[in-house]
C-alpha cells in the first residue's frame, strides 16, 4: 500500500503535466477527455482545487454543440473529429466522483448542463438490442460497432449520471433504462461486441463499470487469469505480448476490491510498485522479457489510476467506493431482446464474491 503522502506526490505529477488551457495530455502531448477526466478524478482525491477547476473549464470550453468532445486535441485544437461514446460518458462519473469527495455543490451544478449534454449524446447512440456504437464520425455517421471495454465504461458513466440527476432533482429516467439496457448486453451478449479479447481491458471491464458482478463476476475473472496475471509484476496489456502496464493492473485492483477480493486486489497493487517513480509518477508499462520499460514514458493515466486504486483500498476520500458501488440495482428484462440469457443476481455483502 502506498500511504496518503505518496498519493499526494503522485497526484502531483499529474498537476505537474497539466497544459496552461487546463488539458491534461497523453505522453505525446494530445488530450481526449476521458484520460483527462481520470487525471482530474485523481487530482481531486489529493485535494489539488485549482487544477481539477481548470480541467472542468477545459472540458467544457471544448464540448460540442451535440454534447461530444473530439476525439483528440492538441494545443486546444481538435485533430481527430470524432466523438467516442465512451469519452462523453465517462465525464459524469469524474463530475459524481469529485461531488462525492468534495461535496462542492457549486461545481456540481455548474457542471450539470455539461453533463446532460453528454450523456444524452450517448444513449442517442444506442442500438435497439442494448449496446452503444463507440463513436460518431467526424461526418456526423454512427459507427457500425460497440466496443466491450468502451461500453463497459459508458455503463458506469450512465449509473453516475442518474445518481447526479437524483441528486439535482432532475431525474434522467431515459439514462437509466439504457444502463439497464446495456448492463443487460455486456452480462448476455458478447456477440454483440467487436472482439478485442486479446486486450486485458476487454476481460475484466464489464466488472470494473459495475455491470456485471456476483458469482458471474468472479467467473469472468477466473477464466483468464493465468492468461493475463503476471505474479509479482501486474497484468498484461495483451494477452500476446510479454508486457505488463500500470494502469490495467490498477484497474482490475478496482475491480477486485469491487467485488470484496481484497487480498488478491492488495498483491496486485503492491505487484505493480516497480513502475513507480522516484518522484512519485509512474512508468506506463514493463517488458518482462526485454527488462526495460516500454513505452519509455510516464504516463498521467497510469499515475491516476495508481491514486484511484490506492484510494479504493485505503479510503483516504469519500469517493473511495466510486467503482465498488456503482452497480445497477436493477436487471434488464431478457425477454425484450429475446434472449434466453439471465444475469446471475448480485451477492449480498454476507455472501462474498
Amino acid at each position: 500500500m502506498i500511504s496518503r503522502e505518496e498519493v499526494a506526490r503522485t497526484a502531483a505529477s499529474i498537476a505537474a503535466i497539466q497544459q496552461d488551457d487546463g488539458g491534461v495530455p497523453w505522453p505525446e502531448g494530445h488530450v481526449d477527455a476521458w484520460n483527462h477526466v481520470e487525471c482530474l478524478m485523481a487530482m481531486t482525491v489529493a485535494g489539488l482545487e485549482e487544477p481539477v477547476r481548470r480541467g472542468y473549464a477545459w472540458l467544457a470550453r471544448h464540448q460540442r454543440a451535440d454534447g461530444s468532445w473530439p476525439m483528440k486535441l492538441a494545443g486546444g485544437v481538435p485533430t481527430e473529429l470524432g466523438g467516442e461514446t465512451n469519452h462523453a460518458a465517462y465525464v459524469a462519473a469524474g463530475v459524481w466522483h469529485h461531488h462525492l469527495v468534495t461535496g462542492d455543490q457549486r461545481l456540481t451544478e455548474e457542471s450539470w448542463p455539461m453533463v446532460k449534454a453528454a450523456l444524452d449524446y450517448v444513449a442517442g447512440l444506442q442500438t435497439e438490442r442494448g449496446e452503444i456504437v463507440w463513436e460518431r464520425d467526424a461526418h456526423g455517421r454512427p459507427s457500425t460497432y460497440a466496443l466491450l471495454t468502451g461500453c463497459s465504461s459508458i455503463h458506469q458513466g450512465l449509473r453516475c449520471g442518474v445518481l447526479l440527476a437524483d441528486h439535482l432533482g432532475d431525474p434522467q429516467p431515459h439514462w437509466e433504462l439504457a444502463a439497464d439496457r446495456l448492463a443487460h448486453v455486456l452480462a448476455a451478449h458478447p456477440e454483440a461486441f467487436a472482439d478485442k479479447s486479446r486486450f486485458s481491458m476487454d476481460w475484466y471491464y464489464p466488472v470494473l463499470g459495475g455491470a456485471v458482478r456476483g458469482r458471474q463476476a468472479v467467473q469472468l475473472l477466473e477464466r483468464e487469469w493465468a492468461t493475463f496475471v503476471v505474479p509479482g509484476l501486474g497484468i498484461r496489456c495483451v494477452s500476446d505480448q510479454p508486457w505488463v502496464t500500470g494502469a490495467e493492473t490498477c484497474e482490475l485492483v478496482l475491480a477486485l476490491d469491487a467485488l470484496g477480493d481484497r487480498e488478491r486486489a492488495l498483491a496486485l497493487f503492491q505487484d505493480m510498485q516497480h513502475l513507480r517513480h522516484e518522484d512519485g509518477s509512474y512508468w506506463t508499462g514493463w517488458q518482462f522479457v526485454n527488462r526495460k520499460h516500454f513505452p519509455h514514458e510516464r504516463s498521467g493515466y497510469t499515475a491516476a489510476a495508481t491514486v484511484l486504486a490506492a484510494d479504493a483500498l485505503a479510503g483516504y476520500s469519500a469517493g473511495a467506493g466510486l467503482f465498488r458501488d456503482i452497480a445497477g440495482t436493477s436487471v434488464f428484462d431478457p425477454d425484450v431482446c429475446g434472449c434466453a440469457g439471465v444475469r446471475v443476481p448480485p451477492q449480498t455483502a454476507e455472501e462474498g464474491p
